[in-house]
């Protein structure tokens, strides 16, 4: 399993700021993109993302309504995937084909509410499937375990495919994703918003190592 940190900045300054701490520590991060429509923050600009100089790459995460607009509008040599959400105003197999055709991979989120049986034929199309285990939209918001179950679900359904679980990860419960087969957790909070960062990064790694250590023993 892979710690990804994931980022979530409603301004540049605080963007910027963000990735520049990132890349002391990581070469891979997901971005958080929001509309205030599909959740109620709001972000930077995609376009601010084009012009982004770093030597991080990208997964962006579309927290919006209308992806098909953002995606015209992202144009950043960093970027390696695209997430949509299933519950976004989106024809989702066109969109699928519009990221594919830019060369990127394939990902699509789903919200803590949303039933495997909802989306299980749509995702036989992605490369991946991001599991909300909170409520989106915000820095700390509390985890909700009974995601863990549709995330079992989906490891049954899908074997092969990539499966990520974003919001409220800690070192307390790393152990349940790794238990439910996930193969990354996007971190926010617990590595950006207290102490060092690049501290509390290698913290969650240190702890996935001690877990799949014990997992094979």
């Amino acid at each position: 399993m892979k710690i990804i940190p994931a980022i979530l900045a409603e301004n540049c300054d605080d963007f910027m700021a963000l990735v520049q701490q990132a890349e002391s520590f990581t070469d891979y991060v997901q971005i958080d993109m929001m509309d205030g429509d599909f959740v109620p923050s709001v972000s930077f600009s995609p376009e601010k993302l084009n012009h982004i100089r770093t030597s991080l790459s990208f997964e962006v995460h579309l927290m919006v309504q209308h992806p098909s607009a953002y995606m015209s509008k992202i144009d950043s040599p960093s970027v390696r995937k695209v997430i949509f959400h299933f519950e976004s105003d989106v024809i989702h197999n066109d969109f699928i084909d519009q990221i594919k055709k830019r060369g990127l991979s394939t990902g699509m989120a789903v919200k803590p509410e949303t039933e495997l049986k909802a989306f299980e034929k749509v995702a036989e199309h992605v490369d991946s499937l991001l599991f909300l285990t909170v409520s989106p939209g915000a820095y700390g918001s509390l985890f909700r375990p009974e995601v863990m179950d549709k995330i079992r679900k989906a490891r049954r359904k899908f074997p092969e495919k990539a499966l990520s679980a974003d919001g409220g990860v800690s070192l307390e419960n790393l152990k349940l994703f790794i238990e439910a087969g996930v193969d990354s957790v996007c971190v926010g909070s617990r590595i950006f918003v207290q102490g060092d960062p690049g501290k509390n990064y290698a913290m969650f790694v240190k702890k996935l190592k001690e877990l799949e250590v014990t997992q094979w023993l």
